[in-house]
């Protein structure tokens, strides 16, 4: 009986020993399984903090480009208002002309037509003088 005991003794501690292995086979493979996860966990969060500061910087540029775009829109509204604006002075200052014309100034209409002669006549006289000094 005692070799009984001895053996189910020797058993008990054998089965023991081999849970024991066991055990602590399947503990260091979950805790490699643990790191490997955490690594990935913060590989990912640190995945997600990059692109969290290129969309912050993308939005930055994106904001500058539309400030630019809105001066730019701003300059070229104030353009076209001044240029408005000078468009109706000349279309106001013809239509007088073409009134004092209409209401019978004939004096000033005849200034006028001087006026182009002499300018067509100092330009003759411009290019005759171009020519003799190529001559």
């Amino acid at each position: 009986m005692t070799q009984t005991y001895i053996f189910s003794a020797a058993a008990f501690i054998a089965g023991f020993v081999i849970a024991w292995i066991v055990r602590t086979i399947a503990m260091a493979k979950l805790q490699k399984s643990l790191k490997s996860t955490q690594g990935y966990l913060e590989s990912a969060l640190l995945k997600k903090e990059t692109l969290q500061k290129e969309n912050v910087h993308v939005h930055q540029l994106k904001q500058a480009a539309e400030m630019e775009c809105e001066k730019k829109l701003e300059q070229a509204n104030k353009l076209n208002k001044i240029l408005d604006e000078d468009i109706l002075l000349l279309q106001k200052s013809n239509e007088e002309t073409e009134a004092l014309l209409r209401q019978g100034q004939p004096a000033l209409h005849a200034l006028k037509l001087q006026l182009l002669d002499a300018h067509n006549t100092i330009a003759r006289y411009k290019a005759q003088q171009q020519v003799g000094k190529k001559v």
